[in-house]
Order: structure tokens, then sequence, then C-alpha cells
């Protein structure tokens, strides 16, 4: 009996773990995926794994940053199973509005750009560039997609520089 209630315990904290950074999911589903049908198989299967390996999570470090990396691993497997298809509309995305008109526009274009841009990323690229701009550390972006931090600032600047081309800044 004890191992019964033991093991709903783990479910419940994993439920409510997933409840409360159910917003990872979708950042990931959403960088990795263009339709919406998509997306949501997405997030379903990105639940699904995190569920599933919630025994293996040993707590020591913090939940966020293993269950960006449960759903980067299911993305980029998924990412890299998916036949090319033209990208995704940016009118489905939540971009908070800007103050008055001229703003809105430039924040739209630049928004756009911007996701043109990691769109045409490697599976991999697009992972490091989601977690930077979700503002983890060099650190923790290191642990989460098992590079050197060395790399992660490598690979950060390059793509800093990429982004930079494209906007032509």
């Amino acid at each position: 009996m004890l191992i019964g209630k033991s093991r709903n315990a783990a479910r419940e904290r994993c439920q409510h773990l997933l409840e409360i950074h159910r917003g990872i999911l979708f950042k990931v589903a959403n960088l990795y995926c263009r339709d919406v049908e998509d997306r949501r198989d997405l997030v379903q299967e990105i639940g699904a794994q995190a569920w599933k390996s919630f025994p293996n999570y040993d707590g020591i470090r913090p939940f966020p940053t293993w269950l960006y990396r449960v759903a980067l691993n299911v993305a980029i497997s998924y990412a890299r199973g998916q036949a090319r298809r033209p990208a995704f509309a940016l009118d489905d995305l939540d971009v908070e509005p800007a103050a008055d008109a001229e703003a809105q526009r430039e924040n739209d274009d630049g928004v756009r750009l911007l996701y043109r841009c990691i769109d045409r990323l490697d599976p991999l690229d697009r992972a490091l560039m989601l977690l930077y701009l979700d503002e983890r550390s060099q650190r923790e972006i290191a642990e989460i997609l098992g590079l050197s931090e060395t790399n992660v600032a490598t690979k950060i600047g390059r793509l800093k520089g990429r982004l930079r081309n494209e906007f032509g800044a």
C-alpha cells in the first residue's frame, strides 16, 4: 500500500508542476510547429514524455530546467521527423500590444522578422535561441542542452551576429 501512495503522490506532484510550468510546453511547441494542430500534438507529446520521465527527475536541478530539457528533446526529435512545411502564421502568436499604432507596426514587423529568422535555424540553434530569449543563464542553457558553457556562449554570439545581419543592424 505504501508504494501505491508514494506513486500517487509522485503523479500528483508531476501534474501540479506541469500545470505551474505549462507555459514552457507552449513556448517550445510554438517555436517548433507551424500548424495549430501540430502544436497541440507536440504539447501533448511533451506532456506525455514528461509524465513518463518524471520518476527519473531527481529534484537536484530546478523543475523548469528539467522540463525544458525534456520538452526540447521531444521537439527536436519531432522537428527532425517532420517534412519541411511553409512558415507558420505569425498572426496566431500572442504579442503584447504596443502603446500606439506606429510602435505596434514596428513591433509587429520586428517580431515577424525575428520569427522568420528563428524559423530558419536548425533545431538545436532554435532551442538555444528560445532559452536565450527566455533569459535563461548560460549555465542553465548548457545544462538543458548538454553543451559546455563556452560552447553556449560561442553559439549565442554567432546567433546574435546572424540576427544582426538579418535585421540589417
